[in-house]
Parts: structure tokens; C-alpha cells; sequence
């Protein structure tokens, strides 16, 4: 990877992880937990909510004394993603930068929150009729949308693909 690409998603990485971190600051300091304060009508709420599982809470229900194992799962997928950033994308533009650098912030702000409070703290609440998405954070929308963008990218590549 080229020194320009390195900093272009170390830079991207960095604002990630302080907008997520400031966004967490204050809904640590202004939500009640569990409490809903209404934004849309029937659609979004801000809801504090200590996620001490995976994403969408898988492993939430791990005892306390075993969280540190859903903390190396997570550090397993950085390592991860480091291995694809430096092998499988060296060439890769943009999208492939802004789609790393997304979900290294990501995967940082919320390794930050298991840190600090042994959970995610997580504050979105889409909900429609009874129906609620599991609460999420400024983190894991950008890993969601770094995700998309290599997957459009791989999915853009293997159609593109001469057939033999």
C-alpha cells in the first residue's frame, strides 16, 4: 500500500473514531439509559443502550468474567482487515481507501467503548410498529458503509471479469 493511500485511510480512520467518540460523550452525559427520547415520531429514537456483545448483540449473553473473548474477536477482525488492506487491495482507489478507513474507525471507536466500559455504547434506535433494529452508533454505521463500498467494489470487479 502507498504511503498516500496509508493516509488517506489513517486520516478517515481518525475523524471516524472522533466523531464517533464525541457522539458517544454525549449520550453518555445527556440520555438516560433505556429511556427513548423521541426524534421521529414512530420511527427514530435516541436510546442509550451498553452493548456488551458483537454486533446486533451476538455473545451479549456471555458472562462478564468471559467478555474479554468477544474483545479478541474483535481485535481477530482488525487483524483481519489489516491482512486484507495490505495484500488484497495495494492497488485499490478511493472507494477502497474510504471503504477501509471507514471500518478501521469503526472498529477502533468501539474497541475504545470495550476498553473503557467493557461494552459498546450504542444510542440509535430505528423502530417501526413494535419493530426495533438493534440500537447502533456512529462506529458501526461506518463499518456498515465501509463494508458496502468494498463489497460494490468486489462485486463491480467480478462482473467485470472477462469469462472464459
Amino acid at each position: 500500500m502507498t504511503r498516500p493511500a496509508f493516509s488517506r485511510i489513517a486520516v478517515l480512520a481518525g475523524v471516524v473514531v472522533v466523531l464517533d467518540q464525541i457522539t458517544k460523550l454525549i449520550a453518555l452525559a445527556r440520555l438516560v439509559p433505556g429511556t427513548p427520547l423521541g426524534v421521529i415520531d414512530g420511527f427514530l429514537a435516541l436510546t442509550l443502550v451498553l452493548n456488551p456483545g458483537l454486533a446486533f448483540g451476538i455473545l451479549a449473553s456471555v458472562p462478564t468474567g468471559w467478555r474479554w473473548v468477544v474483545a479478541l474477536l474483535s481485535v481477530v477482525a482488525l487483524v483481519i482487515l489489516v491482512q486484507v488492506a495490505l495484500r488484497i487491495l495495494p492497488r485499490g482507489g478511493w472507494p477502497d481507501h474510504g471503504g477501509l478507513g471507514l471500518i478501521f474507525g469503526g472498529a477502533i471507536g468501539n474497541l475504545i467503548d470495550r476498553a473503557r466500559f467493557g461494552a459498546v455504547v450504542d444510542f440509535v434506535d430505528v423502530h417501526y410498529r413494535g419493530w426495533h433494529w438493534p440500537a447502533f452508533n456512529v462506529a458501526d454505521s461506518a463499518i456498515t458503509i465501509g463494508v458496502a463500498l468494498l463489497a460494490i467494489r468486489l462485486l463491480g470487479e467480478r462482473t467485470s471479469a472477462p469469462r472464459r
